[in-house]
């Protein structure tokens, strides 16, 4: 449906020992960006095959994956819901008035109740016979958006692309990727060649749970990966001025943007791993650029420079 997305090097990371690139899946589409609508691709498919006509799925004031769902439903004749973690009267987020202007039904489940009244929905919904409405989980969590999230590496690998058929993904020794609710990746190591380590660096702080939630996602149980806890900068959404500093550098240096909720986190743990001296001399890294910016709007106008 997309473009197959560029791989680019990042030249303020790569040293004479280690050369890191990054695949630039926030280029292949203005709206449904990066990895939103891999992970959203075969649950589109499965509603349109149901021939359910309400797509509906979760998030927060400021969630890509709501937008992505949104624009992804209008272009497919679906209608879209949103179950918000905000409360009615608040005001309207700019992200959450792009998902309206795309079609989305905004319902507010409050915060402090949002995550039970979501796994209430969930539940009920999964025992229903031709259902009504077609429910996607937070972020595309499930084996089906994991599924989709896998084509992100098999599209690249079996593309035609000329830069993408040059970058072949086996050739990289390390792929690293943000975790949110872990769906992108547990796609990418269901999809990654048996030497490649794959390693996920959670942006939320103390987050526990998101270790079994990939292993739920996984077709080899068993299959090793690497997350550092480390990187989160504070928690979901929280920033430092060292991360800021840092996205600033990466946009001046290699015009790439990130966002302060996923990809600044990415790169800047990849940076500080390479000063560690983690990964071994002549070794190739493969950064997912998995796209959203909208976590950016909610600082202030003139923080960042792009």
């Amino acid at each position: 449906m997309f473009p197959s997305p560029t791989i680019e090097n990042v030249h303020l990371l790569s040293t004479a020992a280690i050369t890191v690139e990054t695949l630039r899946l926030d280029q292949i589409h203005p709206i449904i960006s990066g990895n939103k609508w891999y992970k959203l691709r075969y649950y589109i498919q499965d509603a349109l095959e149901k021939k359910v006509s309400n797509l509906a799925s979760f998030g927060g004031p400021y969630s890509n994956h709501l937008v992505a769902l949104a624009y992804a439903s209008k272009l497919n004749g679906l209608h879209s819901i949103g179950y918000v973690r905000s409360n009615k009267g608040e005001p309207i987020t700019t992200t959450l008035q792009e998902a309206i202007n795309y079609g989305m039904e905004l319902i507010f489940l409050g915060r402090q109740d949002f995550q039970s009244l979501k796994n209430e929905m969930l539940e009920t919904h999964s025992k229903m016979q031709n259902p009504a409405i077609y429910y996607v989980d937070e972020g595309g969590y499930g084996v089906i958006g994991a599924k989709g999230a896998a084509t992100i590496l098999t599209d690249v690998e079996t593309s035609q692309n000329n830069t993408a058929t040059f970058s072949r993904i086996e050739k990289y020794d390390y792929i690293i990727c943000a975790v949110g609710t872990g769906t992108m990746i547990a796609g990418i190591i269901n999809a990654a060649k048996a030497h490649q380590k794959i390693i996920g660096i959670p942006v939320l702080k103390n987050e526990g749970s998101v270790e079994n939630e990939i292993r739920e996602l996984l077709i080899n149980k068993e299959a090793d990966f690497t997350l550092f806890h480390d990187f989160h900068q504070g928690g979901y959404a929280k920033t430092t001025k060292q991360q800021i500093d840092f996205m600033n550098l990466l946009w001046d240096h290699c015009n790439i943007p990130t966002d302060i909720v996923y990809t600044s986190k990415v790169f800047f743990a990849v940076n500080e791993l390479i000063k560690q001296n983690y990964f071994k001399p002549n070794s190739r890294v493969l950064v997912i650029h998995s796209g959203g910016l909208q976590g950016n709007r909610s600082l202030a106008k003139g923080t960042l420079q792009f």
